[in-house]
């Protein structure tokens, strides 16, 4: 028997990693036979930078850089060079076998994951951290800059990576706000300050396809988890035209580019780049899965687990575990979906009967004690899942 396991993360819970580290010690204890492959999965959230990364042989460094609420933060950001990299990832990129490529990930610097719950207020975060990990792999020459911008705790537009990059947000009597933040917005009046000339292009992994604003925006879809109040919302949005329009006429970029779908993306850091430099948006799992030969392993296998904290529709909206699932049932494989809550029944996904839906934890469960109880309980249902 051939078994992948590819996990994404179980958000709160588990690392993608982590998971398929449980999964596979419980296979391997059973079926020492079996041939047993285990591939963590990112779609630019956490653990994008250490998954790519290391999946090419790059080199992975650690920055001091200012945390969400300015508290200081280790985060990773990697290294890899063209030679490291396929060659139609460098035909497509326009990369040198010597081209140096920084992989960063926003969560790193920038996560939700790094706030408790009682202090997620996305009036008070910036992604200056962020931003001070791009200029650093600026400073260090990078061509490309591939940037991942889930699970971020922000709803800044990118303000904060732009004040990294050089640019000042200004009061009606020219002091500059720092570090600029939504709740800030209210005091600017003008912008100063240039960006830098060399500016390397972005691939953004990125699997949002929200505006900016609006009922589909950043602070109405992602608002809520990072700490707005229903009764902000309109506020945040009508400060962050303000702000946007700022930027817009001090850059001499059109207005539009706020309407360009994936611009509310993680706050809105799509946007405030796409004003700055030359951007490009890439499917977050459509890269991972090439990154990593995600094709080639379901070709191989007879068996694929795979699963995620909550797998509910929108995880059969190109995100990796749906995604995973879908391609392995097309292909005859047999499939188990593992997922802390799963809201979708087997018939979206399948007819062929070789699909297994398994919750690990038990509905009753308070939430916050089925996050601390998931590793223990993906483990169980493991065990369980071999018995059947």
């Amino acid at each position: 028997m051939r078994v992948l396991i590819c996990f994404d993360k179980f958000k709160d819970s588990m690392a993608a990693h982590e998971a398929g580290q449980i999964v596979k010690e419980v296979f391997e204890k059973k079926h020492s036979d079996w041939e047993i492959d285990s591939a963590a999965l990112a779609d630019g959230g956490e653990g994008f930078c250490e998954i790519l990364t290391s999946s090419q042989g790059g080199k992975l460094e650690v920055h001091s850089v200012p945390g969400p609420i300015l508290e200081p933060i280790d985060a990773q950001m990697g290294w890899v060079t063209g030679s490291n990299l396929s060659k139609e990832t460098c035909q497509s990129w326009d990369l040198k076998p010597e081209s140096k490529v920084a992989i960063i990930e926003m969560a790193q610097a920038t996560g939700l994951q790094e706030l408790p719950i009682d202090k997620r207020d996305c009036w008070k975060t910036t992604s200056l951290g962020t931003g001070e990990l791009i200029l650093n792999a600026v400073t260090q020459g990078a061509e490309t800059i591939l940037l991942g911008v889930g699970g971020s705790s922000t709803n800044d537009l990118g303000l904060g990576v732009l004040e990294a990059l050089g640019l000042q947000f200004l009061d009606g009597e020219g002091n500059s706000l720092q570090p600029i933040r939504p709740e800030l917005w209210d005091r600017v009046e003008n912008i100063e300050g240039t960006l830098p000339d060399d500016l390397p292009p972005f691939k953004i992994a990125c699997d949002v396809q929200n505006p900016l604003f609006g009922p589909e925006g950043a602070a109405a879809i992602y608002g809520p988890q990072k700490g707005l109040e229903k009764e902000d919302h309109a506020r945040i949005e009508e400060l962050g035209k303000k702000i946007a329009r700022l930027l817009c006429d001090y850059l001499n970029q059109l207005w539009s580019l706020t309407k360009v779908p994936g611009s509310g993306a993680a706050g809105g850091i799509t946007f405030g780049l796409s004003i700055a430099c030359d951007v490009e948006l890439l499917p977050g799992f459509d890269l991972v899965s090439q990154w990593l030969n995600i094709s080639e392993k379901i070709e191989n296998c007879d068996w694929l687990i795979t699963g995620e904290g909550k797998f509910d529709p929108s995880s059969l909206q190109g995100k990796g575990p749906g995604t995973l699932a879908q391609t392995a049932l097309q292909k005859g494989k047999r499939v188990t979906i593992m997922a802390g809550r799963i809201e979708v029944a087997s018939d979206q996904l399948d007819s062929t009967g070789h699909l297994d839906l398994i919750e690990i934890s038990p509905r009753e469960l308070p939430l916050e004690e089925a996050l601390k109880r998931g590793p223990n309980c993906l483990s169980n249902s493991s065990e369980s899942l071999l018995k059947t």
